[in-house]
């Protein structure tokens, strides 16, 4: 519960202006399924994306069960029983790892994430991995620089 006794806490974004919004990438097949439903619900700017039964906020229980069970229907037993995507706000911290660890930079990361980079590199720094191979194929690439025919001091 909130300050005022209410389950959902209305508030904008942290740390933005009133009614400020930020764009961030989504899967083209998961987008045009979103904006089918927009369209097929006639839903508005303002209106929630999916409501409860009487037009409000869903409940919590009701996202959690029906979590668990997309989680179940698509998931090897072995991840189902992990830790991984087991809440909802998971997906966040997946998508954002996955983001650094494809080499998206920090800042882009960050503001997509809706963070400062120091926050995002605090909170997710030691979850990158698998970089190191490229890194260090790329440092060696820049050392190959070409031969340029510069005049040596003395010789011409």
């Amino acid at each position: 519960m909130d300050r005022h006794g209410e389950i959902h806490e209305q508030r904008d974004l942290k740390g933005r202006a009133e009614a400020e919004t930020r764009a961030v990438p989504g899967h083209p097949a998961l987008t045009r399924i979103l904006w089918q439903h927009i369209e097929d619900e006639q839903l508005q700017p303002g209106d929630l994306l999916f409501q409860g039964e009487s037009g409000g906020i869903l409940a919590g229980s009701v996202i959690r069960r029906a979590w668990r069970s997309a989680r179940k229907a698509v998931l090897p037993p072995h991840v189902f029983e992990s830790p991984t995507g087991r809440r909802v706000y998971d997906i966040r911290h997946t998508r954002l790892t996955k983001w650094l660890n494809d080499g998206i930079p920090p800042a882009q990361v960050a503001e997509w994430a809706g963070n400062s980079v120091a926050v995002l590199l605090a909170t997710y720094a030691r979850c990158v991995d698998g970089q190191l191979p490229d890194l260090k194929r790329r440092l060696e690439a820049a050392g190959d620089l070409p031969e340029t025919e510069a005049e040596v001091p003395g010789t011409g």
